[in-house]
Parts: structure tokens; sequence; C-alpha cells
């Protein structure tokens, strides 16, 4: 993006128009473009996305409890799931913030989980902005529209289904053991880390899963894991 680039197409699809949009030009800062251009006016999005993010949870922690009769454990599992960096990248996609996202040339290049993750934060930074400029109420319309209208396809696809805890129940039930999950392989920067993990009922693999954190590749094993013991 031009740091001149006019964001009313932006403010129209968030549907705010900010009263001053210097902290929405700022979400869209990543920290590697201030790296080629030092001396560049404003800051790196990363304050606004620590922002944004508590502003997210709690929007979305507020929906869940008003509205699903579930216990704790499940709505921690449903939040968990919307507000995961991969779905937040496809809500960023749906923006188009892509075409937004000053960035240097080497992430602009990127198109993996790198990318993902940047398009994930800049998210949670752009409502940080909007709650800065707009307050809590705009912010809340804007996760609402965006983010929780994803919820019933999450439910639909089961995303929320914590398969650690499933695969766990039936591995002690069916073998009398409980799974270890150890990590095979990792690589990335700190910022972007990739990492590969196995879950072993006793000595045997049973499923190997793929994420950008620990959590997410256990749970992708884990599911991988269950779709074995179903063959069995």
């Amino acid at each position: 993006m031009s740091p001149t680039k006019d964001l009313k197409p932006l403010e129209q699809t968030l549907g705010v128009s900010f009263t001053d949009d210097t902290a929405l030009r700022q979400a869209l800062v990543h920290r590697s473009y201030l790296n080629e251009n030092p001396s560049f006016e404003l800051a790196h999005n990363e304050r606004l996305e620590f922002l944004g993010d508590a502003v997210l949870e709690l929007v979305v922690t507020d929906h869940l409890y008003q509205n699903y009769e579930m216990p704790e454990g499940e709505l921690t599992n449903l939040r968990a799931a919307i507000v995961r960096g991969e779905m937040l990248s496809r809500v960023a996609e749906a923006m188009g913030l892509s075409e937004y996202l000053l960035l240097s040339r080497g992430e602009r290049q990127d198109t993996g989980k790198a990318r993902q993750y940047i398009l994930a934060n800049a998210v949670e930074a752009v409502i940080g902005a909007v709650y800065l400029d707009q307050g809590y109420g705009a912010a809340a319309k804007v996760i609402t529209t965006h983010i929780i209208s994803r919820l019933e396809q999450v439910i639909a696809e089961g995303a929320h289904i914590d398969n650690k805890s499933r695969f766990q129940e039936l591995a002690q039930e069916k073998y009398r053991v409980t799974p270890v999950y150890k990590v095979i392989k990792e690589h990335g920067l700190d910022h972007a880390k990739h990492f590969s993990v196995g879950v072993f009922v006793g000595d045997k693999q049973m499923g190997v899963g793929e994420g950008s954190s620990k959590q997410e590749a256990q749970q992708a094993a884990a599911k991988a894991a269950l779709a074995e013991v179903d063959k069995e």
C-alpha cells in the first residue's frame, strides 16, 4: 500500500467513519515496513493489536455468554475457535486488508503462515483503532459484523471441538493409556514459528499435526489420531 492510500473504501467495509484516521493508518503499519522506512511518521501496529485483542475477546465472550447455554469449557473452546489466527486471517482477506497493509518487500512476497499471522494481527489492530476513535459500541459492531457472524459456520464445521480431550478420553478407554504429544519438527522465525507434532499411544504414533503454535499442532494431531482410530 502507498502510505497515502485513500482509506475511505476500507472505512465503508468496516462500516465506520473515522473522526481521525491516524489510528487506522497506524493499524496497517507492520514492524517490517519501519525497518525499511525508519523515518516514517507512524509507529508500528503492535500496541493497537494488544488493545484490539482485548476488545475482541470481551465482545466475543459477552456474545457467547448471552446467546449460548453451554458449560464454561465449551464456551472457551468456541471463543478460541472464532478468534484464532487462521479465522482472523480469513476475516482480513474478506475485508481486503492486504491491499492496505504497509509491509517490507520481503513480507509482502510471503504468502504462507507468516502472512496469515500478519493479517490476523492487523485485524486486531484495526479493532483497536476503531475502539480508540469511535468507542466500544462501534468496535463491537465491527466484530459482530465481520467475526461473530462466522460463529454458526464454526459450529457446523466442528472447529470448536477440543480434539485433544476427545482423543484422551478415547485412548484411556480403548488402550488404558494417556496420549503423549511430542514436537517432531519446528522451523521459522520467532514471530512466525511452525510446528509439527506427533501424538503417541505408548510407542505407536497415532497422528501428526501442523500448526503455527504447539497447541494448534497438538489439536491437529489429535484430530488425525481420532480419524485413525475410526479406521480400526
